[in-house]
């Protein structure tokens, strides 16, 4: 029997993190994987596409509810979606009110007590944003998840926030086993996207797993509660989704420490790109715009 894989998605709140690990999953499962997604994710919303349903009740919620995470069954908070894929959602506090990572903690220890683990190839955690609150890093500094792929974009906070993210893994690569498995670009449109993920993806000592191409067949099936897999089986998207879940499946045991730089290190990638402007080039083209107005007003 293989080990288990447990893998992660990390990336920027609105990058389309959760949108791109569910239709990876989808594939994964259509290529004769048993997978259980854990969404730590306080939006809970890294299982609904699975479900095609609006929201999954929380572990926090129902423990709530219940009064403890001891009264709850795994039926609770455990359900079954697209061919057979597991579903949970650990939940969050309220906003202003507690810390993520107990939410994030709690779910997992529930499941792997009550034997949500058993009979997987995959367990996939769902996680928000830069890795700047403890809680949020909560799968990775309790080596947990082992394997993390970063959701980014060509834009300049998804550039920062990955690399954040890879000051993350860092921290704790040389006390349990997590490595970063690589980068997945969610296409957004911007300028020199693909060579600026390339770049980034180098400079952290990692490669660009995919380049996933922007469709509107996305939102069409996420109004549906679908993944692209379920809605458009044949479609172009579907079949990115399919090359991306492929390469993931077959980049088991390549994982690597990850070499984040510094803010500094990422502006001068910026400028060489010339996605950022020097003060000088900002100021000179203010200065121009200043002189046409006013030669205008004349």
């Amino acid at each position: 029997m293989a080990a288990l894989r447990q893998i992660a998605f990390y990336g920027k709140g609105g990058i389309g993190k959760s949108t791109t690990s569910q239709n990876t999953l989808a594939a994964l499962v259509e290529m004769g994987q048993k997978i259980l997604i854990v969404g730590c994710d306080p939006k809970a919303d890294s299982t609904r596409l699975i479900l095609n349903t609006k929201l999954q009740d929380t572990v926090l919620h129902l423990a709530a509810e219940a009064g403890s995470v001891e009264d709850l069954e795994i039926e609770d908070v455990m359900k079954i979606g697209y061919k057979g894929i597991k579903c949970t959602e650990s939940g969050g506090p309220e906003p202003g009110v507690g810390c993520a990572g107990r939410g994030v903690i709690t779910a997992i220890n529930f499941l792997e007590e009550n034997g949500a683990y058993d009979d997987v190839d995959y367990v996939s955690y769902d996680v928000l944003g830069d890795v700047v609150c403890g809680g949020f890093a909560m799968p990775i500094r309790e080596n947990k998840a082992q394997e993390i792929y970063i959701v980014m974009s060509g834009e300049m906070m998804a550039l920062y926030a990955a690399n954040n993210i890879a000051k993350g893994i860092l921290k704790y690569a040389h006390s349990g086993g997590v490595r970063l498995g690589g980068l997945i670009c969610n296409e957004r449109q911007t300028d020199k996207e693909l060579e600026l993920a390339e770049a980034l993806a180098a400079k952290l000592g990692t490669k660009l797993i995919h380049f996933v191409p922007r469709d509107n067949i996305v939102q069409h099936a996420e109004l549906r509660r679908q993944t692209v897999i379920q809605y458009a089986p044949d479609s172009q998207q579907a079949k990115e989704y399919r090359i991306l879940a492929e390469k993931i499946h077959a980049n088991s045991g390549k994982g690597v420490i990850p070499t984040p730089i510094s803010m500094e290190e990422l502006e001068e990638m910026l400028l060489e790109f010339g996605i950022m402007k020097t003060e000088e080039q900002a100021l000179a083209e203010l200065q121009a715009k200043e002189a046409a107005k006013a030669a205008a007003a004349q």
